[in-house]
């Protein structure tokens, strides 16, 4: 069956070239509209209709059905998709959003709001002479997520950070060097200092650590998508390729990627992988490639002290927690 959704949004319309720049979704929907007069426009959408002349857009309410398993066929489609996850609605990777940049224009976003950027420096001119100090935030495909949609219960820092078509699950904190892109985010509770990128979801109660970064999906043709589990902790400028179970902790500064060499410590029969025609090290100890490890639970990835080898060793039933203060709602 056909999963749907809808929505009746504002689009701004370049007056310029007729790009439609973006679309606002106050209220976006699961399922097939309503029978009783599902498309009624609200009054106070309805008065946002304007032209502005300095901007040179104007702005039309439209009326937007789509189908979550097919690809965005328009900017429109495509604003429905994002506003969608940042609402909570449909969590990452669960919608289709292939061809997703094709749609969607580069737009000058400006305190003023959005603008083409199609001959800007005349739309400047004209938004100096209404909006003195105007300030261009950046020239992007996707605007800043808290321009659109407040999700309840979070703090985000640094608004610039987080784009629409995040995903923040309630007692997420985003601080000032954290870094959400859109199609990835968090499941609960969270503390997000390094980057969550495209395709990326964590659990609830995990660590991102300041600098820590998380391979996404969006360069390099990967295809592999990176989760993290509950209670875990990504240390400070960590990075990771694999993806990572509950309770599990990566320690600062290493990064792990697929083909990284990792020796096993503990009860090697413990790991519940197999182990056959593995490596070993003059130890006897299994070395595998961290692909291997992928979605295990309560593992701590290391370095040696002395030799700088990647090391993994269970975790037994340690958890990691956060500090409930900074998440109270």
């Amino acid at each position: 069956m056909t999963r749907a959704a809808w929505g009746i949004g504002l689009a701004t319309i370049s007056d310029i070239d007729g790009t439609v720049l973006d679309t606002w979704y106050p209220a976006p929907k699961l399922g097939e509209p309503g029978t009783t007069s599902p498309w009624d426009v609200p009054a106070e959408m309805g008065a946002l209709e304007v032209t502005d002349p300095v901007r040179r857009v104007r702005r039309s309410v439209v009326r937007t059905e789509i189908d979550l398993d097919a690809a965005p066929t328009d900017a429109a489609d495509a604003y429905l998709r994002l506003h969608l996850l940042s609402h909570r609605l449909v969590v990452p990777n669960s919608i289709n959003l292939d061809g997703v940049f094709g749609v969607l224009a580069n737009v000058v976003w400006t305190s003023a709001g959005p603008c083409s950027p199609v001959d800007f420096e005349t739309t400047r001119m004209h938004l100096q002479a209404k909006h003195p100090g105007v300030t261009v935030h950046g020239v992007d495909k996707f605007p800043r997520l808290t321009d659109y949609v407040l999700p309840e219960g979070v703090r985000i820092a640094d608004a610039s950070r987080v784009r629409l078509g995040a995903h923040l699950g309630a007692g997420t904190t985003v601080m000032h060097e954290g870094f959400v892109n859109f199609n990835a985010g968090s499941l609960g509770v969270a503390m997000i200092e390094g980057r969550v990128s495209q395709g990326v979801v964590i659990g609830d109660g995990t660590d991102i650590g300041g600098g820590a970064s998380i391979m996404g999906t969006l360069s390099g043709g990967g295809k592999e998508r990176v989760t993290i589990g509950e209670r875990t902790l990504l240390g400070a400028n960590a990075g990771i390729g694999i993806s990572l179970g509950d309770d599990c902790v990566v320690e600062a500064g290493l990064y792990v990627t697929a083909g990284t060499k990792v020796r096993l410590l503990g009860d090697a029969t413990s790991w519940g992988v197999d182990l056959t025609g593995a490596a070993t090290d003059t130890d006897g100890r299994p070395v595998v490639s961290a692909k291997v490890l992928s979605g295990l639970g309560g593992v701590l990835l290391r370095r040696h002290s002395l030799t700088g080898g990647v090391e993994a060793l269970p975790r037994a039933t340690r958890t990691v927690e956060l500090n409930s203060a900074l998440h109270a709602q």
